[in-house]
């Protein structure tokens, strides 16, 4: 199969679908594998390189989008709509339930796409989305935390406090791989971190992982109302695989937080769970919003893209093997986990999930 890797085009996104390392193995395994000229350079990947791993560079888009199968990091942003076909499988995150203008091209265009974030593992979970929920969880404290400083606008909270003054307070939204990831990293910096979910097992697996240094609640609207007053940084973490993110955080809630507090809204790329919030970028990554610092980049591992590439390469690459050397009927036959991914196909909707936030119809039996 021909393989396209395309460089990512989005705002400071230095990440890159594949490694050199990556594409040997494929070119080891048959297939032909297209780099666009430069794709690696942000992630410290040459293109000498990538040719010496058997990549065969192109530097026009069009060509490498040209491939059959097309793996990337990040959705395909306006500019390279016009790129996609028809028959063509693409293999990226693709968050949809927050970008009905994107489900509506894949599905006119009839392009096979298939979402990172919605394949499954053998015990149910997402096993290509937590290593950037893991990344963009251990960020996000210490984003929240550069952001607290008063020349970023924050109130100038020291998160780890000093003897004799209190330490910051954290409010963690949601117990998952990014509220896990944010609450040890948040716990190491010194910071007082309440951690919610409405899963009780999984907050009493927290409590004993994090030797008690963190408090654990029951999400509800009250409860939560009451930790943002205090919360010196609120981190939203909340995850339905395939949906949007449901509001946790009303602006009522918002209007209630001291000023110069700050909200990091990892959901951002699933809709968020912040009533204010709306996606920023690396460029600009935050706004003020009744005196709260707003933090929203969707593709927060894009600050850190080395690690990010080589632990999303790790995680895809059994994936694109299968689908490169079996085909896309065998490979979903195989695997119901990636079949699981499978957001859009011959122009229909297959995820239900996805059909009902962009209130288009489902018909899973394409």
């Amino acid at each position: 199969m021909i393989i396209g890797t395309p460089r990512e085009i989005k705002d400071n996104e230095h990440r890159v679908a594949l490694t050199p390392q990556g594409v040997q193995m494929l070119v080891e395994a048959g297939h032909e594998v297209l780099v666009e000229s430069g794709a690696g350079e942000g992630s410290g990947f040459s293109d000498a390189e990538y040719a010496a791993a058997g990549g065969r560079l192109e530097r026009d888009a069009a060509t490498v989008w040209g491939a059959q199968l097309i793996v990337k990091v990040k959705e395909p942003l306006p500019l390279e709509h016009p790129l996609l076909r028809a028959g063509q499988i693409l293999f990226t995150y693709l968050h949809l339930a927050a970008d009905p203008v994107l489900t509506r091209q894949l599905v006119d265009r009839k392009v096979t796409a298939i979402a990172y974030e919605t394949i499954e593992g053998r015990n149910g979970d997402l096993p290509l989305l937590t290593p950037m929920s893991e990344i963009a969880g251990r960020m996000a404290p210490q984003v929240g935390a550069h952001a607290l400083f008063h020349m970023s606008g924050g109130r100038g909270t020291l998160l780890s406090g000093v003897p004799g003054v209190t330490p910051g307070r954290v409010v963690i939204l949601g117990a998952g791989s990014v509220g896990a990831s944010a609450a040890r990293v948040a716990v190491g910096m010194g910071a007082q971190v309440t951690l919610f979910d409405r899963n009780l097992d999984r907050l009493r697996f927290l409590e004993s992982a994090l030797g008690g240094r963190a408090s654990t609640l029951a999400a509800n609207h009250s409860a939560i109302a009451d930790a943002v007053l205090s919360a010196d940084i609120v981190i939203g973490a909340v995850l339905v695989p395939g949906a949007k993110a449901p509001v946790l955080v009303t602006e009522e809630m918002v209007r209630s937080m001291q000023r110069g507090s700050v909200i990091v809204d990892v959901a951002v790329d699933q809709g968020g769970c912040v009533a204010t919030i709306k996606p920023t970028s690396h460029s600009h990554p935050t706004y003020v919003r009744h005196g709260v610092v707003h933090y929203a980049v969707p593709n927060m591992p894009g600050a850190v893209p080395r690690t990010s590439t080589q632990a999303l390469c790790n995680a895809t690459l059994p994936y694109l093997l299968l689908l490169a050397s079996q085909g896309l009927e065998h490979a979903l036959a195989e695997s119901p986990g990636l079949a699981a991914g499978v957001n859009t196909h011959d122009g229909a909707i297959i995820n239900r999930a996805v059909a009902e936030a962009v209130g288009l119809a489902c018909d899973p039996s394409h």
